[in-house]
């Protein structure tokens, strides 16, 4: 009896058809080009990392998410045999960042300082699919290393921003948004409301759930997870109050100098003036008292990028000074943009008129199967001399069916055909 043979990819992963591929790496090449004209290096990282790593409590709610890796031969069998549970060593990355954290602590002497890193790769959540969200893809990030200033997140920001302005230039698309917090300034919205500092990290948690579920959303998970209710409607009475275009200024003034200095609103001030003047024409940056990021391990300004008509953001990151001492026992400034290469994929298919073609005028000779060496011989010369100029050449058998073959050439970019017979 055959063995079943399941011609699907498994549920939330991809198969990736030329035109894709075509596509995918197009745009690869315009962020390799783009964020490289500002200094920033690529390195590459494995996708297996330690488990230890990946559940250190600073990747908030992707931790749920991760596809665990059991252990081996006797180390499996050990780990049942004491059966503690403990059955996995390793796990499939769910960002980028985490490992980066361990790449630097690993090879800072070898890299300058800043240290402006450049990562492509795949990753893996165990995540609900949907349009623009899969259980394996493609992320890019950059990061900034060693540098304790302002400076890193306005050049994380407009290198960016440049980078999806010529992308999206291909599809006539000009505007979007770069909404921009700070996670000590929600920290201090929870504390004047009279959280505990413990209990930050799960509120900040509830407050991300704001696009899906709402204030009324919000205050329900909370008041279900225990916490009082008079603090819970003070907290959430800030955000109630919160107007479209609201200003720093307007946003923190009765919060208490003891929560929240005045250094890091005029940090966030400076950001903001710094970036919005090198924009494109249709980019914006805002101030945004409602984004979280999901992440534990943020600890200063942090920013999204939206686009009008799509429920999910296009990039996001912020800073995160604390994770990589955990890996080197030195703290070290870090902050980063990790940039939803996926979604800007998808958000291409949806504007453009077919499939991504190939580029130029490339040209298909069809062999018929009574053609002589000699004659073969004559048509590969050809087919070289055409590629040393340049040309994309193709040198195939004629297929029963020629004018079906010439469509699906066509169908891939193909412009040109020589049919020889004999």
């Amino acid at each position: 009896m055959a063995t079943k043979f399941i011609k699907t990819p498994v549920k939330g992963m991809c198969d990736m058809l030329p035109s894709d591929m075509r596509l995918r790496e197009h745009v690869f090449s315009m962020i390799k080009k783009s964020y490289g004209a500002y200094g920033f290096m690529q390195i590459e990282t494995p996708v297996v990392e330690h488990i230890e790593n990946l559940t250190s409590k600073q990747g908030g709610d992707n931790e749920k998410l991760i596809f665990k890796v059991m252990k081996r031969g006797a180390d499996l069998q050990r780990a049942i045999d004491k059966g503690t549970g403990e059955y996995a060593d390793n796990g499939l990355r769910y960002d980028l960042t985490v490992p980066l954290a361990r790449f630097y602590a690993a090879n800072r002497d070898k890299l300058p300082s800043p240290f402006k890193a450049l990562q492509m790769g795949n990753v893996y959540r165990a995540d609900n699919p949907q349009k623009g969200r899969f259980r394996q893809f493609t992320q890019c990030d950059i990061d900034i290393l060693g540098d304790d200033s302002n400076l890193a997140e306005i050049e994380l920001i407009t290198a960016t921003a440049a980078m999806l302005t010529q992308i999206f230039a291909e599809i006539n698309i000009t505007d979007f948004t770069i909404h921009i917090n700070d996670r000590r300034m929600l920290s201090a919205v929870a504390l004047c409301a009279g959280f505990a500092e413990e209990e930050i990290g799960n509120v900040l948690i509830s407050l991300d759930k704001f696009d899906k579920i709402g204030l009324d959303g919000i205050q329900k998970e909370m008041l279900e997870n225990g916490y009082d209710a008079q603090v819970v409607e003070k907290y959430l009475s800030v955000y109630r109050a919160v107007k479209e275009g609201i200003t720093i200024e307007e946003f923190c003034k009765d919060i208490g100098e003891e929560f929240l200095s005045a250094q890091v609103r005029q940090n966030l001030e400076d950001i903001i003036g710094c970036v919005a003047p090198v924009l494109a024409q249709g980019v914006k940056i805002v101030f945004d008292p409602t984004l979280v990021r999901g992440m534990g391990y943020y600890t200063g300004p942090i920013f999204e990028i939206t686009m009008d008509g799509y429920n999910f953001s296009i990039a996001g990151g912020g800073r995160y000074d604390k994770m990589i001492g955990k890996f080197s026992g030195q703290d070290v400034a870090a902050s980063g943009f990790s940039i939803g290469f996926e979604r800007i994929v998808t958000i291409l298919k949806d504007h453009m008129q077919g499939v991504y073609k190939l580029e130029g005028e490339p040209t298909a000779f069809l062999i018929g199967k009574k053609v002589s060496l000699a004659r073969k011989a004559e048509m590969l010369e050809k087919a070289r001399a055409l590629r040393a100029q340049g040309a994309i050449v193709t040198v195939l058998p004629m297929a029963k069916n020629v004018g079906h073959q010439i469509e699906l050439l066509e169908n891939e970019g193909f412009v040109k055909f020589e049919k020889i017979f004999e």
